[in-house]
């Protein structure tokens, strides 16, 4: 982060405005919706600046800057034309260890002002570190369609209940759960319609209930995908936002990892080729073992949990143990992969079908049925776990009868910033692939699909 978002009271206080202009107005505006007593310092100050500043019981001061105006404020603004002044008041604020935001001059700022989102008393602010205020606008318009505008009334009614809550439930991790369970139910919508009375009926209801619900935990085996965090399902990063331990893949990019609530433990159970720390026995006791614990814990797996991520193994002991368990699908690596290369897994004039298959060598073998794999006419062969044994594969499809000039396609860390493309034939691919320094996790696409890659490649990784 450039900038610490912080949400300063600055009620009562007083603070300085160098500038009398439009540009001057705007952040006065602000200070005062916070409830600041605003001094204003210019040679000129317009009427309008004037007229609010009074408003508020400020002070406007028709002269130039001087350090001394500092005294007694918390924060100060330079909102004037003269860059010079500017910096003349920033370098004074720094001096005096004082908070200083300089319009249109990130360089000169401590602090800068957000975009915000005012539904008091919640308040959203959203910055772009100074890069791009467009950017942010666009953002917060996003934002203030999507949050409902009586969001301020249901946290004025939830916080009316904290000390009460504090008092009839023990234990932060119970009083987290029974607000959590509050806002899953209808109250919020109760508010948003007006129906104020009905929602606190309903809180009542609920806070007489406390201490007799079940605190069973419960398992989610969320999907992740095969690692834009755009391409996470909505239903998983709600679960994300819910868990209280986390236990997660290899597999996973920390731009996922950083969706996670912030609070919640983590614990990475991640395996590689000949490198398995956690056995999968070991990591299924711990589900049963947290979820009986009373936890909320999400199993984060890359791509999607029931395509070989051994998901039916995990929530097939969950089942035998009787705990309550959630799976949520995510975009498996085949897909996304190939999407994000370009290359249509099924294509009308070059693929009727898709095959998924695992590349992972036995010993020294992938135990498949090569000869069904190459007498199937205009399929799609997709290979997981296949960097180690490309060769292999490239061999047993051509032993078997496919033509060496096939088109084969490899696919290091697709949909990441790290996505590489290397495409060729099953003669040649192997070797292309070993001068190109490709790091796991990859597929491997066969078929004559690949050949669209040149021609539909629209995503072009930034590292």
């Amino acid at each position: 982060m450039d900038f610490l978002p912080l949400f300063l009271n600055i009620r009562g206080r007083r603070c300085l405005v160098v500038g009398g202009g439009e540009i001057a107005r705007r952040k006065a505006e602000l200070l005062c919706r916070a409830g600041a007593t605003v001094c204003v310092v210019a040679p000129r100050v317009d009427e309008p600046l004037r007229k609010l500043v009074m408003s508020v019981n400020g002070e406007c001061r028709e002269r130039e800057f001087r350090d001394s105006d500092l005294e007694g404020a918390v924060i100060v603004v330079a909102a004037t034309n003269e860059r010079k002044i500017n910096r003349l008041v920033s370098e004074a604020a720094g001096r005096a260890g004082m908070p200083v935001n300089v319009v249109d001059q990130p360089e000169l700022c401590s602090f800068i002002f957000p975009a915000v989102i005012d539904r008091s008393p919640v308040v959203l602010a959203v910055s772009s570190s100074g890069r791009s205020p467009v950017l942010v606008r666009q953002i917060k318009e996003q934002l203030e369609t999507m949050i409902p505008g009586a969001i301020g009334s249901l946290a004025d009614l939830l916080g009316s209940y904290r000390d009460e809550v504090k008092q009839r439930i023990g234990g932060f991790s119970s009083r987290v759960r029974f607000w959590e369970r509050l806002l899953d139910s209808e109250v919020s919508e109760l508010v948003y319609s007006g129906k104020e009375d009905e929602a606190r009926q309903l809180v009542e209801q609920r806070l007489a209930q406390s201490g007799k619900e079940s605190d069973s935990g419960e398992v989610y085996l969320v999907g992740a995908g095969p690692g834009d965090p755009d391409l996470l399902t909505l239903r998983a990063l709600r679960l994300m936002q819910k868990a209280d331990v986390v236990l997660y893949d290899r597999l996973v990019s920390p731009e996922i990892l950083a969706r996670i609530r912030p609070d919640a433990e983590r614990i990475h159970v991640g395996k590689q080729r000949q490198n398995h720390p956690i056995p999968q026995e070991e990591i299924n006791d711990m589900l049963i073992r947290l979820a009986k614990a009373g936890k909320r814990v999400l199993r984060l797996k890359g791509g999607d949990p029931f395509i070989f991520g051994r998901g039916g193994e995990e929530i097939e002991t969950l089942a035998e143990k009787g705990i309550p368990f959630q799976v949520i699908p995510g975009i498996t690596a085949a897909s996304g992969c190939a999407c994000y290369a370009g290359i249509p897994l099924t294509h009308r004039d070059h693929s009727q079908s898709v095959r998924f298959l695992t590349g992972h060598l036995k010993g020294d073998r992938v135990d498949l049925n090569w000869q069904q794999l190459v007498g199937e006419k205009n399929q799609t062969l997709v290979f997981y776990m296949g960097l180690a044994s490309l060769g292999y594969i490239c061999a047993e499809l051509k032993g078997h009868g496919m033509a060496a000039e096939t088109p084969a396609a490899l696919v290091q860390q697709g949909t990441t910033r790290n996505q590489k493309v290397v495409t060729g034939t099953l003669e040649t691919l192997p070797a292309l692939v070993e001068k190109s320094n490709i790091k796991a996790p990859t597929i491997i696409i066969v078929g004559d699909v690949v050949k669209l890659h040149r021609q539909f490649a629209w995503f072009q990784p930034t590292r």
